[in-house]
């Protein structure tokens, strides 16, 4: 290994900590404080290091917002949906994928901040909303997996849309005050399951 080629890891090694420091900085506020007060700033002097730094790893608040939302996603267990959508039996998948994200939206208390965020910062809520439609986008192929090509084209999209509603952290934040997350969970499971058989009666 050349010297040139060992400062260069060296260097990356550097920049991968930084950067997981500000995202952590940035996620502990998001926990202990208002989201009105998030700011480059903020987090620049919660990680200890300058502003620019922070601005040059994310480029912007929304960057940073982003770059939190996909680390809490990692560690909240999204990347299971890969396997839940191996599934031959799509209504055990859609049981499942309840699981996944109602451990999720459980997982960290930044979640919900991150989805607070979405009234005040135009282009983070448009980037959530890009990765909320891969939720969508998953239960639009466990619908045609159930239903096949017998679905109207309006029981469909309206048995998607609910589910996509039952699933989402606004509906599970309105279900988890006084009820556990096994509780919610229940709920939501059997809530899908009555937009299966009423998708599945239409057929």
């Amino acid at each position: 290994m050349t010297k040139r080629s060992y400062v260069s890891e060296v260097r990356a090694a550097a920049a991968a900590e930084t950067r997981q420091r500000v995202i952590d900085a940035a996620q502990r506020l998001l926990r202990e404080d208002s989201i009105a007060g998030f700011s480059l700033d903020t987090v620049a002097k919660a990680a200890r290091v300058t502003r620019l730094t922070v601005y040059n790893q994310f480029g912007s608040r929304r960057g940073l917002l982003e770059a939190a939302f996909d680390d809490i996603a990692l560690s909240g267990g999204l990347p299971r949906l890969a396997q839940v959508m191996t599934n031959p039996d799509g209504r055990k998948a859609v049981t499942e994928l309840v699981e996944v994200f109602c451990a999720f939206w459980s997982s960290d208390p930044a979640v919900a901040a991150l989805h607070d965020a979405m009234a005040i910062d135009g282009e983070f809520a448009r980037a959530l909303r890009e990765r909320n439609e891969r939720r969508r986008a998953n239960l639009t192929v466990l619908v045609d997996r159930i239903a096949g090509g017998r679905a109207t084209k309006r029981s469909r999209t309206d048995a998607i849309d609910l589910m996509y509603s039952l699933t989402s952290c606004a509906t599970y934040r309105s279900l988890s005050e006084g009820r556990s997350n096994a509780a919610v969970a229940s709920i939501l499971k059997a809530a899908c399951g009555d937009a299966l058989d009423r998708l599945l009666d239409q057929t």
